[in-house]
Formats: C-alpha cells, structure tokens, sequence
C-alpha cells in the first residue's frame, strides 16, 4: 500500500481546523470589529493566512477523496484577489520538481531570466532587489507578485487559454460571496483590504526561500525546523521538502514524518536548511537571501 494511502484515514483536524478559521474569520469581520478594529483587522489576516493554507491541502486532495467537495469548502474568496482554479492550476504545475524555479516554466519562481533583468529600468531593478529581502518581500511583496501573477494570465487569456479565462470567471462569484458579507457585517471594506494585504504578506514569509537555485533539482526546496505559530499557521510547510516528496500526507503527519528520518530528508535536499524562522528573519530581513536574475539557469 503506498505511504499517503497508509497516512490519509478520515482528516477531522482538517475538517475542525477549516471551521475555526471560517469562524474566527466572521467574528473578527463582526462582533470583534465593534470592539477593537485595529484587533479586528490582525485576527482577520490570521485567519485569510489559514485559509490561503487550507486552499493547499485542498489542492492536494484534503480532507476528502471527493474534489468538487473539497472544492466547494474554500469556495468563498477570502483573499480577494486570487482565484482558487488559478492557484490550483499553477501550484500544480509548480509541483513538477523539475522546474523550480525556472523563471518560465515555475509558476511559483522569483526569479528573472539574466537578459529579462539587464533590460529593466533601474528603478524596477532597485525594486525588485529590495523585494529579495524579508523586510521588502513584506512590504511589496503582495503587490510585486500579484502584478506578475495577473499579466502573465491576461497574456494567457488572449492567447485563447480558456482555462484560465474560466478560472478569473469562477473568482467572480467567490469574491462576490465576502463583499456581501463584509457590507452586511459593518467592517468597512477598506479595513478588511488592510487585513486582506496584511495576510498576504505573512504568507510571503513561508514563501520567501522555500525554494533556491541549485544545479541539482532535489537541492532546491527547504527545511525550516520551525514549530511555532508560523509552523501552524503555514501547516507545516516549513518542512517543504517533505511535502514536495510526499504531497499527499496531509498537514499534521508531516511533522512526524520529518523527525522519522529527518537525516534522510537533509541528504535528499542538499541540507538545505533553517532552524527557524527567527534566524529566516536575523539573516535575511535586511540583506537580500540570493539574486533576482536567476543564478545558475540558462535558456
């Protein structure tokens, strides 16, 4: 029997977790807003971070075998400004080892091609370079890769992508579902748009070096033994090479599945690794973490 069969069982921490967060979610949009906006709007992006994670392991088939069930639990939109089939789509395509971090071929990549990079204003590139800093990735991260992110699918779109047009179409009715909500709720909408962007930027320090240049495709993704509350928050993610190895454990077997045999995990990837996120942000909050054309890639 292969190993995520053996894992899979019935995933009620799943399950509790999506209801909490839906429930945190609506208190903090209602009854919490009356009370203290500025505690609002930071309970709020907890729990927009939760969700954008709990659209991963849906992504990957959780908590149930059927999809259009799995589906229809993270419909609602509540990160505003990304579609569901869209992030489906592209952090699938992302999962083809291969590929991480090709600049073109990587969905997910950072990086630029070196003849892209040396054709860009100073401006862009002083922006850019600031971005490859934890302090800039929070800052301008949202912005910077939701720009990225929305001209290659309108590049996509008039190529005739239907896919992706249907993606963008599907997003409509899912973000039309938390405006109502938040109209009806009282928080203004542009407190819950800070809470919307404060969320993206917490999840852009999971995102932040979970993958690096290496000639070696096995050398690329991370380890962070991190098992704080950005540990929970991420669902484990930290532990990204297991995940990349082992995509259908769900997210509270991996801690687990990591201390099993962590060494053999540190070889796979080249033992690339952090202890914790504190020392992510004590290396790399002010210093850039590598170059934003890609090293070592070649068209």
């Amino acid at each position: 029997m292969p190993l995520h069969e053996k894992l899979r069982g019935f995933e009620w921490p799943t399950l509790v977790l999506l209801f909490s967060t839906y429930l945190l979610w609506a208190l903090a949009t209602t009854i919490i807003y009356t009370w203290s906006p500025v505690l609002a709007v930071i309970l709020a992006s907890i729990a927009i971070v939760q969700f954008a994670s709990l659209q991963h392991e849906i992504i990957h088939g959780h908590p149930f075998e059927n999809r259009k069930l799995n589906e229809l639990l993270v419909f609602p939109a509540l990160t505003l400004v990304i579609p569901y089939q869209r992030f489906r789509d592209t952090h699938m395509a992302h999962h083809q080892d291969s590929i991480l971090t090709d600049p073109y071929d990587d969905p997910e990549s950072n990086y630029l091609d070196a003849g892209v990079w040396e054709k860009l204003p100073a401006p862009a590139k002083a922006v850019l370079n600031f971005n490859n800093c934890m302090l800039g990735r929070l800052l301008l991260g949202p912005v910077i890769s939701q720009i990225a992110f929305m001209r290659s699918d309108l590049r996509a779109i008039r190529r005739g992508d239907r896919s992706v047009l249907i993606g963008w179409l599907w997003h409509i009715p899912a973000v039309t579902i938390v405006l109502l909500w938040i109209t009806w709720a009282g928080m203004p909408l542009v407190w819950y748009v800070v809470a919307v962007y404060l969320g993206l930027s917490i999840l852009k320090i999971r995102t932040f070096l979970e993958h690096q240049a290496h000639e070696k495709a096995r050398g690329r993704t991370v380890i962070i033994e991190d098992r704080g509350p950005l540990a929970f928050l991420f669902l484990n993610n930290n532990l990204h090479v297991v995940h990349h190895m082992h995509p259908k454990v769900p997210w509270y077997r991996l801690p687990s599945l990591y201390r099993s045999n962590s060494a053999k995990y540190l070889r796979r990837n080249e033992g690339y690794r952090f202890a914790s996120y504190t020392e992510v942000f004590r290396r790399y909050f002010w210093q850039a973490k590598d170059t934003v054309p890609h090293p070592i890639w070649r068209r």
